[in-house]
């Protein structure tokens, strides 16, 4: 996230309130692009984009269980439990000391599972759900006649719903918290997640799952728990969407937005006076699919009330051939999304699009350069260890086999120990290290899946680094680089 924004964290901190993540921040590992340099006081989260992925540490050793997390001094916090109870566990110290000095809290808790990879799980619940026949509620198209294929999906899915579980029993555990410590009344509740499921699973009277551009992949459920204000049992149709959700924050707590325009809408109003209410009718669009750039019309919808145009062009892909074929439809009478009514629709058609083209050019000139990534900072008293790693390299994946490279903007001229490390399974004997930083290229052999280059110069200005390490005709880039100055 480019660090010019201003978060809800910062906002509500601007008006007196505590501020806390747990888990999953997913904006930036590095400076200045960490929850702790946007907003939030106090920080237990996993790097990356989960555990077990590219940007955690290799001591973590892909585990669920006893996970290597970070707090806001950027310092490793090892820690005990399975990782969404210990995201429970600390948000709830944290509300605990903010209420014996009586502050207002704020607590985002965004938990990495129900995630792949799912060999760490929950084993009582993992157990339960496998007497369950969890592969029949799948479109029976979908399941191959092949009993390995079906032992090893009703294994996955019962992990899955083992991860879905436990998160359901941390959020019964922080209800019954709040409640026995006479903080429920008046604590606004916010439950959601970020798309639809990762597998081919039940999604109701919809089609589509994690990365598609149906409503199987976009709906997400969300509820708002707030007994001083909200009745229970309240139900709220209104289009609504993520950019929503942090002006309904700052309404809810009279807090300001600061001096950046929002793209959404607050929702209490339709809580609090649903006959008196003035969120405007919108277009919502959604575009997400892989590469560096934003290409006009790829993998993307757009919705305003029950008419829907889709372009489900692949969210792996960088790109699109040929001219873009929307689809058209009516939700309200085909929820499945079967029925394209382009052809005898036009007019609807030429209006949404026409709108998705106005979203498209706002949001590609809201900044010079706009689509370029922010840059990580190095060398400076923020942050003395800066940690690189896949999550954040311009490469073409994450994949052992992949290549890759970082630029970081160094303000002044620094010099730093520089540690490389590789994949532990790609080092099996000697192999040759270099690497190059900017226009300088350092080179070494080592027996080892790691090297430290001591006190090497680095100039000022945007820096590109690359590692790689060569062994039997084979290389490999760097897993992670990691610098540290006398800062």
């Amino acid at each position: 996230m480019d660090p010019d924004e201003h978060t809800v964290a910062e906002s509500l901190q601007s008006s007196g309130y505590k501020t806390g993540i747990f888990g999953k921040w997913h904006l930036g590992d590095c400076y200045p692009m960490r929850p702790q340099d946007q907003g939030f006081q106090e920080v237990l989260i996993h790097r990356g984009g989960g555990l077990a992925q590219p940007a955690d540490p290799l001591e973590n050793n892909d585990r669920y269980t006893n996970p290597i997390l970070f707090n806001e001094s950027g310092a490793a916090v090892q820690t005990k439990g399975y990782c969404t109870d210990v995201y429970f566990d600390a948000a709830m110290e944290f509300i605990t000391r903010q209420s014996a000095s009586d502050s207002p809290f704020f607590v985002y808790l965004a938990t990495n599972a129900p995630h792949g990879p799912y060999h760490d799980v929950p084993e009582n619940l993992r157990a339960h759900y496998m007497t369950k026949n969890l592969v029949f509620g799948l479109h029976q198209d979908k399941i191959p006649k092949n009993p390995q294929w079906i032992a090893d999906m009703q294994d996955r899915l019962a992990r899955i719903a083992a991860m879905i579980t436990n998160e359901d029993q941390n959020v019964g555990r922080l209800v019954e918290y709040l409640k026995a410590n006479g903080l429920l009344e008046n604590t606004l509740i916010i439950r959601m997640n970020d798309n639809g499921p990762n597998t081919s699973r039940f999604v109701g009277e919809m089609v589509g799952n994690k990365t598609h551009v149906f409503e199987g992949g976009l709906r997400s459920p969300c509820w708002l728990h707030w007994p001083a204000k909200i009745p229970a049992g309240m139900q709220v149709n209104e289009l609504s969407a993520h950019i929503d959700i942090m002006p309904t924050i700052l309404e809810a707590c009279g807090a300001e937005q600061g001096e950046h325009a929002l793209d959404g809408h607050s929702l209490l109003g339709l809580f609090l006076d649903p006959e008196n209410t003035d969120l405007p009718e919108r277009p919502i669009v959604i575009q997400s699919h892989r590469g560096p750039e934003v290409v006009r019309y790829h993998h993307c919808m757009l919705r305003r009330g029950d008419w829907k145009i889709v372009h489900p062009s692949g969210f792996g892909k960088l790109t699109f051939e040929g001219e873009p074929e929307f689809r058209l439809h009516n939700l309200a009478e085909d929820p499945m999304e079967m029925v394209d009514l382009a052809a005898e629709n036009p007019e609807m058609l030429a209006v949404l699009r026409a709108e998705y083209d106005a979203w498209f050019d706002d949001v590609s000139t809201s900044r010079p350069n706009n689509f370029a990534p922010p840059r990580i900072i190095i060398g400076t008293e923020h942050e003395p260890e800066t940690h690189l790693t896949r999550q954040d390299w311009l490469g073409e994946s994450w994949g052992a086999g992949s290549t890759g490279h970082w630029i970081v903007q160094v303000p002044e001229p620094i010099t730093a120990d520089i540690e490389v490390i590789f994949p532990p399974d790609r080092c099996s004997a000697q192999g040759a290290v270099q690497m190059t930083i900017g226009d300088q290229l350092v080179k070494a052999s080592t027996l080892s899946h790691s090297r430290i280059f001591e006190s090497v110069p680095i100039p000022a200005g945007e820096i590109r680094l690359e590692a790689t390490r060569k062994e039997s005709e084979i290389e490999t880039s760097a897993y992670q680089i990691i610098l540290r100055t006398d800062r």
